[in-house]
């Protein structure tokens, strides 16, 4: 009989998107092969604090528990009790947001040499910054919309002209978006079309990051696609994203069942577009250095049906209305099957790291 591995299922967090982390968490931990593997909840709270066994497994269980701060560090440093729990064999880390997908976490595995979940360190932190993205993107050959980036340093300078709407629209035209660079599932992100909407932006950007992108209105559809693998990766097909009253795809959308956003899986689009999709999606993966797996989102011109990248997604949403899980489970790969094949690529560039490390000695 073969031992099944240890799979230390790590999630929640003190981001913007802690409640996204737990929903993903919920739905990994009903849907796991447990013939394979034994799974270890690991609960880091909002506080920050690393809940024990019994209450990592509750939260999983009704994912709106709370449970009393015990007065630990309020950070995530005290992850080093992870010495108290059962040597684990593989992470799969689904905490999302900063700290959880910026490498920051990714790079607390390597010291801890274990093999996880998702990318490494590298390309964690470059997609979680839109801004690197959108240059590796371009470096690639492939479409990103018009954008202008101000620093903390340039919005507390009053004089500075980015914070001029009359300014940045002839730059990139009266119709805007502003977004934090290092945010996921749409947090802080507005919409803007006058002045006032523009400093109003600004602001609640400002609450979630140091740097703020403000991007040219990208009409059309969003079109999705998904990403598995290390060195050869594969592509899903395509899905669609169709906003009944919404101007763009919101926290709300994504991750509440009863939202006016609908997704088309796969994507009532031409063939030829698909493929450019798949094709621009690959090139983005590979040019971020991704490995295991990404959610890699476009919009589809309206004026001129030219794709145009939108964000790298390196750690997506695996609630049950999640994009990424339903794209695969399209073109033959079940949910739990799909799990499965993410811890092993996991493990797969484990090895492969130790075998380089080897060659050395």
């Amino acid at each position: 009989m073969t031992k099944k591995l240890k799979v230390g299922l790590i999630f929640g967090g003190n981001s913007s998107e802690y409640e996204v982390s737990i929903m993903s968490a919920h739905n990994i931990y009903n849907a796991i092969d447990t013939s394979k593997f034994d799974v270890y909840p690991m609960w880091i709270t909002n506080d920050g604090y690393l809940a024990n066994d019994e209450d990592s497994r509750k939260v999983l269980q009704d994912p709106k528990m709370t449970v009393a701060n015990p007065h630990k560090v309020v950070n995530i440093s005290n992850i080093i009790e992870l010495q108290d729990r059962p040597e684990m064999d593989v992470f799969f880390p689904i905490v999302h947001g900063n700290l959880g997908e910026d490498g920051a976490l990714q790079g607390l595995f390597r010291i801890m040499d274990k093999p996880f979940v998702g990318d490494d360190v590298l390309a964690a932190a470059v997609t979680m910054d839109k801004e690197m993205t959108k240059i590796l993107a371009q470096r690639a050959g492939v479409k990103v919309s018009k954008w202008i980036s101000i620093k903390r340093p340039e919005y507390d300078d009053k004089d500075n002209k980015k914070l001029d709407y009359d300014y940045v629209a002839q730059e990139l035209g009266q119709d805007l978006f502003v977004k934090p660079s290092n945010q996921g599932s749409s947090v802080g992100v507005n919409h803007v079309l006058n002045a006032e909407e523009y400093k109003a932006a600004l602001e609640d950007a400002f609450k979630y990051d140091d740097k703020v992108l403000v991007e040219e209105t990208v009409h059309g559809s969003e079109v999705e696609t998904a990403v598995l693998g290390n060195d050869k990766p594969i592509v899903s097909g395509a899905g669609q994203i169709t906003n009944a009253k919404d101007s763009f795809y919101t926290y709300e959308n994504k991750y509440n069942s009863d939202s006016t956003s609908t997704l088309q899986i796969p994507a009532d689009l031409p063939e030829e577009i698909i493929e450019n999709v798949r094709r621009d999606a690959l090139k983005v993966y590979q040019a971020t250095e991704c490995s295991g797996m990404s959610r890699i989102d476009f919009m589809l011109r309206q004026e001129d049906n030219a794709i145009i990248l939108t964000e790298v997604n390196a750690l997506p949403g695996f609630t049950n209305i999640s994009m990424y899980p339903k794209l695969f489970e399209e073109v033959g790969i079940p949910y739990s099957e799909l799990i499965t094949r993410l811890i092993n690529l996991g493990i797969e560039r484990y090895n492969h790291k130790k075998t380089l490390l080897h060659k050395h000695e």
